[in-house]
């Protein structure tokens, strides 16, 4: 039997492999990509969707609206008017006021913001440290009220020089704030309850616990009164004011958030206890494997977050509110921390910067509302910032911005999975 020999076969003709695209085509789509831009792009959606709220329930706009079709530039008009005229009380509010007679009046309106967000980066310092870990930790409300509460216990009748009343007092706020986060934090490690419901519950056991101590004659009651609130906030305890008495609202406290800020910042990113904190947050088996004890990092975790939600509680009693506080000493920072740490992606200066653009919202929401404008729409702002910054590849559709790897590859997964099923 003979072996049949194949027929030659024609060379393939050769073809260059793909030119590599150049790098400056990389680099800009992986800096579209980041998450910095998207964090940027998603501001900008938040405020081109408040300007269109701000239109639309403008008087004005609402007036031109109603002959559009014969002179629809009265209504264009009226809406871009309305629009600057919003975003420029804003400004004025939180930046620089244009109309001051002088700089150092104009630019009262900056130190406004700066006091207004000291105490929100101090609590969404502490959210974000226990995001880092995995741990959800939405206790900053309690967290901050008992700080207070505690401090006031121990230290406003001490009467010390200013020397020592200030530190002793604000440490007092640190240590109640990581006591009361240290509950949940020893919780979770030794029985593996969830921290949000934690969390939760330690915020109506604080919150009415502070209610009872300010309520109550020879606890915190203001001696001499019938009224929920406590003494007057020692002299010697009040932060000093940093720029004179001309700018009352930035004071001593907003120092001690930078520093804060630093040390997050360093705890974090260059800490031994930080790398086995981050690791932890990113797969706790793993972590555990690696010989990392998880109960401990999470304890360690509420610590440093009650403690920084406290600072923020000292900022308030402290700082803003010296003649005496109750059960609403956390004036909603609390929950904002949250929002403040999401925006800020639960790193140090993310969540410094996400701070400070709250605290200008804050600050401008009161010339907004003088402009006409309701205050609540600062609100609103807020939450479209967090709608927009929690759904990156809702921001990346809205721009035309490449695709993340994790979302090819999920996309990728999903198509598989579809041709799996049909």
């Amino acid at each position: 039997m003979t072996e049949t020999t194949p027929a030659p076969q024609a060379p393939r003709p050769h073809t260059a492999p793909a030119a590599p695209p150049p790098r400056g085509s990389v680099l800009l789509r992986e800096i579209l990509r980041g998450s910095i831009v998207t964090t940027v792009l998603a501001l900008v959606a938040a405020f081109v969707v408040g300007g269109v709220l701000i239109a639309f329930t403008d008087e004005d706009v609402a007036a031109a609206s109603g002959y559009f079709f014969a002179r629809p530039a009265d209504t264009l008009s009226a809406a871009w008017n309305a629009v600057v005229a919003g975003y420029d009380a804003l400004f004025r509010g939180a930046i620089y006021n244009t109309r001051a007679d002088d700089f150092l009046t104009g630019i009262r309106s900056l130190t406004n913001t700066l006091g207004a967000a000291a105490p929100l980066i101090a609590a969404g310092l502490g959210v974000a440290v226990a995001f880092r870990v995995g741990l959800f930790n939405i206790g900053a409300q309690g967290q901050i009220v008992f700080g207070a509460a505690f401090t006031a216990l121990l230290t406003f009748q001490l009467d010390l020089p200013a020397a020592l009343q200030l530190p002793v007092t604000l440490a007092g706020g640190l240590i109640g704030g990581a006591i009361w986060a240290g509950i949940a934090g020893l919780l979770k490690a030794r029985t593996g309850a969830h921290e949000v419901i934690l969390t939760i519950m330690l915020n109506y056991v604080g919150v009415l616990l502070v209610e009872w101590m300010v309520s109550t004659q020879g606890v915190l009651q203001k001696a001499g009164t019938t009224q929920p609130i406590t003494e007057a906030t020692p002299a010697g305890a009040v932060f000093p004011d940093l720029l004179g008495p001309r700018f009352p609202n930035l004071d001593l406290g907003f120092l001690i958030v930078v520093l804060a800020t630093v040390f997050v910042w360093w705890l974090l990113e260059h800490s031994a206890l930080g790398l086995r904190m981050r690791a932890v947050g990113e797969n706790p088996s793993a972590a555990r494997t690696a010989g990392i004890s998880v109960p401990r990092v999470y304890v360690y975790a509420m610590l440093f977050a009650g403690a920084l939600a406290g600072l923020a509680g000292m900022n308030q009693i402290q700082g803003a509110v010296t003649t005496g506080f109750n059960s609403h000493i956390d004036a909603g920072f609390g929950f904002d921390a949250i929002t403040v740490a999401l925006l800020g992606r639960s790193r140090a200066w993310g969540t410094f910067a996400a701070g400070l653009l709250f605290g200008a919202l804050k600050a401008g929401a009161y010339q907004m509302q003088a402009a006409g404008i309701p205050i609540d729409f600062v609100l609103v702002v807020q939450a479209l910032v967090v709608l927009f910054v929690a759904a990156p590849p809702l921001v990346r559709t809205i721009f035309f911005l490449p695709k993340s790897e994790a979302e090819k590859s999920a996309r990728a997964r999903a198509k598989a999975a579809r041709k799996a099923v049909a």
